[in-house]
This record gives C-alpha cells, sequence and structure tokens, in this order.
C-alpha cells in the first residue's frame, strides 16, 4: 500500500544545511525520517507526541550514524 509522499524543497533543504552547519546528506535523512513518522500517523502537536516522534527520529539517525538533529534546542 502507498502510504503518500515525502516531498523535499532542494534549495529550503540546501538552506537549512548550511544555517544548520550541518552536512545536507544527515539533514535530508532527518527529512525523510521525519516525514515518514508523519505517514505512519506520528504527530508533534503536543510536548508528549513532539517528544515521542524525536525520541523515534533520535534512534533512526543514530542507526545512521548522524548526530541528534535536536542538540542544542530549547525544550
Amino acid at each position: 500500500d502507498h502510504l503518500g509522499d515525502i516531498a523535499l524543497g532542494q534549495e529550503t533543504v540546501f538552506r537549512e544545511a548550511q544555517e544548520k552547519s550541518i552536512p545536507v546528506s544527515h539533514h535530508i535523512a532527518h527529512l525523510v525520517v521525519h516525514g515518514y513518522l508523519h505517514l505512519q500517523g506520528y504527530d508533534h502537536q503536543t510536548e508528549a507526541e513532539a517528544e515521542q516522534m524525536e525520541s523515534i527520529e533520535r534512534k533512526a539517525l543514530q542507526h545512521m550514524e548522524i548526530t541528534d538533529p535536536y542538540e542544542g534546542d530549547q525544550q
């Protein structure tokens, strides 16, 4: 079954990666994982939902040896 689509804007992805001083490939991986979780029904409307979603993202990215994208974010 088709869950849906994940679309990324090239210029935005490149700009955000540059602003965050991270490799473009890491930012793309994070956005794809984030988008996939939305397709699976996850959301981040509440603090609890955001914490759950971010935890899953961190674990997935860790398996790809990608630094925590939320490290240093103010909660």
